[in-house]
């Protein structure tokens, strides 16, 4: 018996295309309808008067080879214009929050100037735009998410929002959950290029082997000139173990560089660990059975963001739809009664002239084409024979349209209103509703019926969002300084670090005096996202220019205090200028730039605490004159007592204490300098009166028993 040849194990490329290859085939049956529903509605929405789109191929063919009318009043873009156009008016712009405690609200600040940055590179209206379209249309629309390098000299990426010009080119997972598609495990990108720019870019590839799937929807997927080729994006699980390390905190075990130290705390049963699974993608491009392109993403989202219009699943099938569906029947309908309605008065004959046949006799050839040309005058037979009168020849009454058709035409368009929840009001046409009031409640109601639109494409922009929040601190994971767009669209820059131990520093400005250089590292911290749905900025701010001219035209007074912001809202030449000059006259207490209710409080309490420091220094002062005061007294006493004993005589204490008293006394009113030694005695007058001595000018009190 012959041994069967040993199979050779596949490669982990064919096992790659042969599961990209049956996720295919599974994501053509799942949407096979969708999509075949999808091209028929975009091209209802855009049928016009040469295309036909919105007659069926064979009632049109019909009618044209009759020489019928087969008219097209397209109602149904109209009502699509009013929510793609009220999409962009309202465009949702992207918030960030912090998350954690290491995450800074400075940081999400500058993260929403990054991803403005980003949209103003990738001319993101355009990207936003586009997929708003497909999704009202047809019902569904994409964007993708690139990095590319900055330019041709720099090693440094960038990321750009990418618009998706044909929607049928991406499938996404069928198996996905949240209404983003923020947990698809996969998604295909088909391109289609000419053969040259192939075999330019791939030389060593054979175009010839190029065969993707069956593709039922054209022509294959090798033509005459292109060649059609597959981006794969694929998501993997990596698992690993978060360990709370004792020093560094939460870490991953395979962060840990130490094979021993990572032994040891796997090892260790007091250290609290659990499983965890971080995606991983890859991105491949396939061609026919061959991977001529490999590499990995940086992000945890698949870079691909759809916009829905409408989605359900029923029965396990997909229903998707956009605004169009429900107004095909009443659009036909219409199309319908306006062709009939012309048909009917159109190709009918042109009505004749009727009278007796006496009239016409000799004139035979005039009156022939009389219903068909215009002739200057028309000769008839006013008499007969006999002199009778002839009546003169008179056109019958034309015919008018039917109408069955002008009533089946209003409620057609009736029906479409009805279907869309679009009124007249919404189209800024006449209505019932006269009322300001009235016709503003109407609009809203419009805008309800419509508004999961606007809140699909809010989505996909949060989602947008997400991803990249989670890329910019992949991608930006060198030193560099990056460009912060504001919300009313002025530039500011700082600087990134991701080597910084701290989320935000601030330093001295390396080149402008009196300025600080933000340096951040957004690697550090969590952060989510939102999104504010609302009128652009310069709708917003025209809005408060008309606000502000309202209210201080009431209020003169309120413009010494705000005029600079009425400026600041004007759109017209030098008003920066104006505002800036305004500003500099307001004080600053009403800037906000005087001392808070705080510091008001504290200054004051210190304007006490100074007072009273002042009134306790002054009596500090008084007390040391009053002790200075007290040595100099002190002093006079004791001379005037040594004085006194000077002169010889014994003398009564009290006399003595009395008699220095008085001296004090004196000096005190007369102001002695300090230490201004007594007035000397009079030599002459002790000798004259030796019972009675003077004292320095004191009469002495008589001696006690004279």
């Amino acid at each position: 018996m012959a041994r069967k040849p040993k199979e050779t194990p596949a490669s982990p490329e064919s096992k790659i295309v042969a599961e990209a290859k049956e996720r295919f085939e599974r994501c053509q049956e799942f949407e096979s309808e969708f999509r075949q529903r999808f091209i028929e509605d975009l091209r209802f929405s855009n049928g016009d008067a040469d295309n036909g789109w919105q007659w069926p191929d064979q009632i049109r063919t019909t009618r044209e080879g009759d020489a019928r009318p087969c008219l097209t009043i397209n109602k149904v873009r109209q009502h699509n214009l009013q929510i793609i156009n009220d999409a962009k008016q309202n465009k949702p712009s992207v918030k960030t929050l912090p998350v954690d405690g290491e995450a800074d609200i400075e940081i999400a600040k500058i993260l929403d100037g990054i991803v403005r940055h980003i949209e103003y590179n990738s001319h993101a209206e355009i990207v936003y735009d586009t997929a708003t379209e497909f999704a009202v249309q047809g019902g569904l629309g994409y964007w993708r998410i690139v990095c590319e390098y900055a330019h041709d000299g720099s090693f440094d990426q960038e990321i750009f929002l990418r618009r998706v010009k044909d929607p049928l080119t991406i499938y996404l997972d069928p198996d996905i959950e949240s209404a983003d598609g923020s947990d698809a495990k996969f998604a295909f990108v088909f391109e289609e290029m000419a053969k040259a720019e192939y075999e330019a870019r791939y030389p060593s590839e054979d175009a010839q082997s190029v065969v993707f799937g069956d593709d039922t929807q054209s022509d294959g997927w090798i033509s005459k000139n292109k060649i059609r080729v597959c981006e794969y994006f694929r998501k993997t699980a990596k698992v690993d173990k978060l360990v709370n390390h004792p020093v560094r905190g939460p870490v991953r075990l395979s962060e840990i560089e130490d094979a021993d130290e990572r032994k040891v705390i796997e090892n260790d049963k007091s250290i609290q660990k659990r499983e965890i699974t971080e995606p991983q993608i890859t991105w491949y491009l396939i061609a026919g059975d061959k991977i001529i392109d490999e590499k990995p993403w940086a992000g945890r989202y698949i870079p691909i963001v759809r916009v829905v219009g409408e989605e359900i699943v029923i029965n396990g099938k997909i229903e998707r739809k956009g605004h169009t569906r429900n107004l095909k029947d009443a659009q036909r309908m219409y199309n319908y009664m306006s062709s009939a309605n012309v048909e009917y008065i159109a190709l009918q004959t042109k009505t004749p002239f009727v009278g007796p046949a006496e009239a016409f006799e000799g004139y035979e050839n005039e009156w022939s084409n009389a219903n068909k040309d215009n002739l200057p005058y028309l000769p008839y037979n006013s008499r007969d024979e006999e002199g009778n009168p002839i009546d003169r020849p008179s056109r019958e009454q034309p015919p008018v349209g039917a109408n069955a058709y002008l009533t089946g035409m209003q409620n057609a368009q009736q029906e479409l209103m009805m279907a869309s929840g679009q009124y007249q009001e919404q189209f800024g046409q006449q209505s019932n509703a006269q009322a300001g009031v009235a016709i503003q409640a109407r609009q809203r109601q419009g805008d309800r019926a419509t508004y999961h639109f606007i809140d699909n494409v809010a989505r996909a922009i949060r989602y947008t969002g997400r991803v990249l929040i989670d890329l910019i601190p992949k991608i930006y994971d060198t030193q560099r300084v990056v460009r912060i767009v504001g919300e009313d669209g002025t530039e500011t820059f700082a600087k990134l670090d991701p080597e910084q131990q701290q989320p935000l520093q601030q330093v001295p400005h390396p080149s402008i005096a009196d300025k600080v250089q933000l340096i951040f590292n957004p690697g550090i911290g969590r952060y989510d996202v939102t999104v504010e749905v609302g009128p652009n900025y310069e709708t917003r701010r025209q809005e408060a220019f008309n606000a502000l001219t309202q209210i201080m035209s009431q209020d003169q007074e309120l413009m010494k205090v705000a005029g600079d912001l009425l400026f600041k809202a004007a759109d017209f030449p030098m008003a920066d200028e104006v505002a800036e000059r305004l500003h500099r006259t307001i004080p600053p207490q009403i800037l906000g730039n005087g001392p808070t209710p705080q510091e008001q409080d504290m200054q004051q309490k210190m304007q006490k605490m100074g007072q009273m420091i002042e009134h306790l220094s002054t009596e500090l002062q008084n007390a040391r004159q009053g002790r200075e005061q007290q040595d100099t007294n002190i002093k006079a006493y004791d001379a005037e007592t040594k004085r006194l004993q000077a002169l010889g005589q014994p003398l009564d204490p009290q006399l003595v204490a009395h008699v220095a008293t008085q001296v004090v006394m004196q000096m005190t009113q007369t102001g002695a300098p300090e230490g201004a030694p007594p007035a000397p005695p009079d030599p002459i007058q002790p000798q004259q009166q030796p019972q009675n001595p003077p004292s320095a000018g004191f009469s002495l009190p008589a001696p006690q028993g004279q």
